[in-house]
Parts: C-alpha cells; structure tokens; sequence
C-alpha cells in the first residue's frame, strides 16, 4: 500500500470520529508542542558520563588497594620478588617436567 493513500485514510478515518468531550481543550496542540520542544538524544555525552562514573569508579578501587597495600601487613617483603618470578615461571617449569617424564 503506498504510505500517501494510507495517510490520507487514516486522516480521514480521524476526522469522521466525533471527538470526546472529557478530552481537554487544545490537548493536541500541548502535546505537539511538547513533542517538539524535545531535542535528540547526544550520544556523546551519554558515553561521557558512562566513562567518567567508570573512572570514578577504578580511582576509588586503587585508592582502596593502594592504602591496603600500604597498611596491611605483608606476609614477608623481601621475598616479593622471588614470589612473583616463581609464580610466572611455574607454568615453563611444569612443562619441563612432564617433558623429563616422557622420556
């Protein structure tokens, strides 16, 4: 159906109807009006202030691990770095393991 015939009906199908008297007077003309008076939505700014609560949100996260780390005590400092290297290679050497057992 072509959209100008069906907008032409539908018109015409509005204007036989008798209008309701509990309708307010004018109550088209404030909604139209309403109705143009809104702006589209900015997607930017949606995204901006999606972000900003994000980054509130992973500066208060580090504030809260930067001051455990700083007053919680710590099991044994000195042997944080030998702690971190076994942990990162403890995948090579289990490797090295099962490959030794293959053999």
């Amino acid at each position: 159906m072509d959209l100008t015939e069906l907008h032409r009906k539908l018109i015409a199908a509005a204007r036989s109807e008798v209008p309701d008297i509990r309708v307010p007077y004018a109550f088209e003309k404030r909604i139209m009006a309403r109705l143009a008076g809104q702006t589209a939505m900015d997607l930017s700014s949606l995204w901006g202030r999606a972000l900003s609560r994000a980054a509130i949100c992973c500066v208060a996260f580090m504030v809260v691990v930067g001051v455990g780390s700083r007053f919680l005590p710590a099991n044994n400092p000195e042997n944080l770095s030998q702690d971190v290297e076994q942990t990162l290679f403890a995948a090579v050497d289990s490797n090295a393991d099962q490959g030794a057992d293959v053999r």
